[in-house]
Order: C-alpha cells, then structure tokens, then sequence
C-alpha cells in the first residue's frame, strides 16, 4: 500500500523575506503601458550604474507634459525647463516647511519611511526615471475627477512614489482635499498636477538627507 506523498515544506513563504517591489497583486490594473509592468523600464533595462541626482534640481521645475510618451533627453537632464513654472492663486507655495510640519503631527503620516529596499531601489533606475513615475501616477491615478477606486488607487507599499504619497497626503482626492485644499470631483490641472509631483519629491529627497 503507497502512502500518501508529503507536502514540500519549503513552498511555504519566507516571513523573513522582503516584500517585491510591485506586487501584482497590489497595482491596480491600468489601461496604459506603464514602466513599472516590468524590470527593464521605459527606457529598456535598467542601468546599475545610473547614478542618484541628489541634489533639487532633479524636483520637475516645468510644465507636465500631457501626453503618454516618454519624456525627452532635455526634459530628463538636471538642467531646469526653460518652459515657466504653471502659476495658480490657489495652490500653496512652495515652501513646504508648514506642510511638512502638519504632517509630523500625524501618527499615520509621520510613520513612512523609506526602507534600504526603496533606497536601493531609487538608486538603481535614477532619480529621473523616478520623476518620470511620480508624474505618471499622478496623471493617471489622481488627476481624473473620478479616479477608479479612489481611496483605494495607492498601494501602501512597492514604489518609493506609493509611500510618498501616504507620508504627504497625496494618496487619493479625498487625501489631498484635506490636507492640500486641492478640491475632489474635478480634474487636477496641469499647476495642481506639478505641485503634487514637486511635494513627494521633496519629501523622497529629505528622506534620502538631500
């Protein structure tokens, strides 16, 4: 008489083991090709050797572009677009000291950080490409008056740019109408759009101590 075949042990997952980034499971499906879909990136695989721009100017200084294209060599260099910073009365300034500060008087917000798994992560694919994603979730996650699962678009873990987002309030349009006053229900505008992407990266860059 067989007896019964035992289960493989070591299927079971490692608890120990640090979490993918991108999780399949946790993007939600988009009907665009993002750069995230795979390991190579927009721009085909990545380069070890890409160094980290730590320094501001890397923070966009120009006009979003609108269209789903990659964005050219000149828009990806460190030197500033000469193109004029999109201006709006209503949106904060940006000095944001007092909105950083808001923020650490939140026990949710003030508890994201960046992990060794981010960090490396940043340094690997450059700090370009990193802004050529911020620019892309935001344009399509937050910037439609009805996002899809709005609330819920933001994973809380995966991309350096996902955590940015919970630590600074702009992770869904509710999120962002209490604490950057950026009302729900209507598309962002391409100003709104700028200064949500100049907020995470300023906060990505305190916590890289830039």
């Amino acid at each position: 008489m067989l007896r019964g075949t035992r289960h493989n042990r070591s299927t079971r997952p490692d608890p120990t083991r640090e979490p993918e980034l991108f999780p399949a499971d946790e993007i939600p499906a988009t009907n665009f090709s993002s750069p995230l879909s795979s390991s190579a990136g927009p721009d085909g695989p990545p380069n070890a050797e890409a160094p980290l721009t730590p320094d501001r100017n890397a923070i966009p200084d120009g006009p979003i572009s609108s269209d789903d294209g990659l964005e050219t060599a000149q828009t990806e260099s460190n030197t500033p677009p000469t193109d004029p910073v999109p201006t709006d009365e209503s949106l904060p300034a940006d000095d944001f000291a007092p909105l950083f500060a808001r923020l650490a008087r939140s026990a949710f917000r003030s508890r994201f950080r960046l992990r060794t798994t981010e960090r490396t992560y940043i340094e690997r694919i450059g700090f370009p490409t990193l802004r050529r994603h911020a620019e892309e979730f935001v344009r399509m996650r937050l910037a439609p008056a009805l996002p899809p699962n709005d609330g819920r678009q933001t994973p809380m873990r995966g991309h350096p740019v996902f955590i940015a987002q919970h630590a600074t309030g702009c992770c869904c349009r509710g999120c962002l109408s209490k604490w950057h006053g950026i009302p729900a229900g209507r598309p962002l505008t391409e100003a709104e759009q700028h200064y949500i992407v100049r907020v995470l990266l300023t906060w990505i860059l305190r916590q890289l101590g830039c």
